[in-house]
């Protein structure tokens, strides 16, 4: 507990103290500048953590799908929780335990109010939508036909869920019993069911007990969901064959022969972005559980696609082929964000001039350099512009003068993952501990 306090007292004294000045800096601040990058990471991992912990949706103790500092939100939104984001809320606890930012008694007693509220929330053959309202746990449709089960978000919470599982299977009689709570939503997902009425070699994202599968949206790779398949392979109870992957998700091997760029090549290709491999998350949101240091099949080197993904990110911004003002080395990174309209999925090839920390910020174990040099100008020169009660704003615009004061449960998430895989490997280390997922991995073909 001592050295909790410490290390809490250390990070809010960082909180605290202004953004340094744009003056020379002396050659003490130099010193000291070269040697806090971990002292960096622990403020920016701290002050993203609180989105999901004192910022949580109070009835349920999930993540909330969006966060606005001035209080104005769409109709009937403050209090929707995300199934998908709450997963990486879930890791971002475990993150909060192993770091000190709370208690083992504290993650643990938040983790038994989620758990009680998922096993009694709104579900469709095992799978939760997407948008739920926290206060019951109902449904809130995300568009006119999708307002039943969706696959790829519960991939996303079950990734959590199943880091949750091993964590608390190293503890007690009570952390164990937990475990097995986590387990039992986990055998209860369908994910057969999502083969759809014909029980085709392919997963379908969404299934409607009002409009049953109108929605028909295969899921193909190469994009975010390469998890979906991996666990629907691993499920201990309702599994697809390995032919669903290999025909269904690589379309029989047509998702390789991408582009090099700027000297990286990338193993994948998708009609969307021919050139540049598409928005940042596509390296995330699969990757938070699932390790791909040493992660290959017959279509690529997940290490080196996503590393070269983000590279050419980078290189695409210092470019700056549309001349958008603040681009360059520190100031990088295209993903799917908030927008000057709306929300929009920012790559290369839909570049608006919306940056988003996100971005660059969840690619630390891909580039750590490129990164932190990115994390120090944001916080050391945009601090004041960028910097909340949550961590870094979603996403922003030099070039319009835009700077809102909006988080989104999905971006800031990822955030305090990937920096910790970095750091540590924590959630790596905890989701492929999973034996379900060796297994499904070795199924598909998998070396890892």
């Amino acid at each position: 507990m001592k050295n909790r306090l410490i290390l809490l007292g250390l990070i809010g004294l960082l909180l605290s103290c202004e953004p340094a000045s744009k003056q020379s800096p002396t050659e003490e601040e130099q010193t000291q500048s070269a040697i806090s990058n971990e002292s960096l990471l622990d403020s920016i991992q701290y002050r993203t953590f609180q989105y999901f912990w004192e910022g949580a949706e109070p009835t349920s103790g999930l993540a909330r799908e969006r966060f606005h500092v001035d209080g104005v939100y769409p109709q009937d939104d403050k209090n929707v929780i995300t199934s998908g984001g709450s997963g990486f809320g879930i890791m971002a606890i475990l993150v909060g335990m192993h770091r000190g930012f709370i208690t083992q008694h504290e993650g643990y007693e938040r983790l038994v109010k989620i758990v009680s509220w998922l096993e009694k929330a709104d579900r469709f053959h095992g799978v939760w939508p997407h948008w739920i309202y926290g206060e019951t746990g109902k449904t809130k449709p995300f568009s006119k036909k999708d307002d039943g089960g969706d696959l790829v978000e519960t991939s996303f919470l079950i990734q959590g869920l199943l880091s949750a599982r091993q964590y608390f299977y190293k503890g007690g009689e009570k952390e164990k019993a937990l475990g097995d709570r986590i387990d039992q939503l986990w055998r209860e997902v369908e994910w057969s069911w999502h083969q759809g009425p014909d029980q085709e070699n392919i997963v379908f994202w969404h299934w409607s007990p009002n409009f049953g599968w109108d929605m028909n949206f295969r899921i193909n790779g190469y994009n975010e969901c390469l998890i979906t398949y991996v666990l629907a392979a691993s499920s201990p109870t309702y599994p697809i064959p390995a032919a669903a992957y290999h025909e269904g998700w690589a379309q029989n091997g047509n998702i390789t022969g991408g582009p090099t760029k700027y000297g990286y090549h990338l193993d994948f290709k998708h009609i969307g972005a021919p050139e540049y491999g598409g928005p940042l998350f596509w390296s995330h949101y699969s990757f938070l559980g699932l390790d791909p240091r040493q992660l290959k099949d017959k279509y690529a080197d997940y290490w080196e696609h996503n590393k070269n993904h983000v590279l050419i990110d980078q290189k695409y911004c210092i470019e700056n082929p549309h001349g958008y003002k603040g681009y360059g080395a520190d100031c990088w990174g295209l993903t799917s964000s908030y927008s000057l309209k709306g929300y929009s999925s920012h790559k290369p090839e839909k570049d608006l001039g919306v940056i988003a920390p996100t971005a660059a910020l969840s690619s630390f174990p891909y580039a750590p350099e490129q990164c932190m040099e990115v994390a120090r100008h944001f916080y050391t020169d945009m601090a004041d512009q960028l910097w909340g009660p949550y961590g870094f704003y979603d996403a922003f615009s030099e070039q319009e003068n835009w700077f809102p004061k909006k988080y989104l449960a999905i971006d800031q998430g990822p955030i305090v993952v990937m920096i910790e895989n970095y750091r540590s490997g924590l959630l790596w280390d905890l989701f492929m501990s999973c034996p379900e997922v060796q297994d499904g991995l070795t199924k598909l073909g998998f070396t890892y």
